[in-house]
């Protein structure tokens, strides 16, 4: 696995392009990783609805939950699926839309210098070993392209509203106290 910097775009993933993006302003630096989990519908796995919904195109009539969420514009850079599978869906050097209302050391707009990572996964199921070995591998690129990179949970930067990636989450395989 590689990031290539002129592109933002990693080797080895597969990439889906969201129409959820935008450009990051000029103030602004990357220095961010936001953690989630995600699942659709909420505890299902393996499913095409995380990708529907980063695109645009998830169908409201095919599951309840679904009503709700489908207008989103919502995006993470990255996708690691329950198999280990890494799917790209914004450029790194692109702004994802994947913090929403949120802030972290008392900055707002967290999107605009942070990188979105999903795990496919929920609060209360463990993540698969692959999910951690993925994404050690993906944080050991973005340290190296950004260094003095900071990693945090949506929970930390939203408390109150999310709750991902969850009390199963295990900090420490990855190395942060979040």
């Amino acid at each position: 696995m590689r990031l290539d910097l002129l592109t933002g775009l990693v080797d080895g993933a597969r990439q889906v392009t969201s129409p959820h993006q935008d450009g990051r302003p000029s103030w602004a630096t990357i220095d961010l990783v936001v953690l989630h989990g995600i699942s659709l519908p909420p505890g299902d796995f393996g499913g095409p609805f995380i990708e529907d919904l980063f695109l645009g195109r998830l169908d409201p009539t095919v599951h309840p939950f679904f009503a709700g969420i489908s207008g989103l514009r919502v995006s993470a850079h990255f996708l690691i699926r329950r198999d280990g599978k890494l799917v790209q869906f914004v450029p790194v050097h692109r702004r994802a839309w994947h913090a929403g209302l949120s802030s972290y050391q008392g900055r707002g707009d967290v999107n605009s210098f942070s990188v979105g990572i999903e795990l496919e996964g929920t609060d209360t199921v463990p993540y698969e070993d692959v999910q951690y070995d993925v994404l050690q591998a993906l944080l050991a690129q973005l340290v190296s392209a950004y260094p003095g990179l900071a990693v945090t949970g949506h929970e930390h930067i939203a408390p109150g509203r999310k709750t991902d990636p969850g009390p199963v989450f295990d900090w420490q395989r990855i190395g942060v106290r979040p």
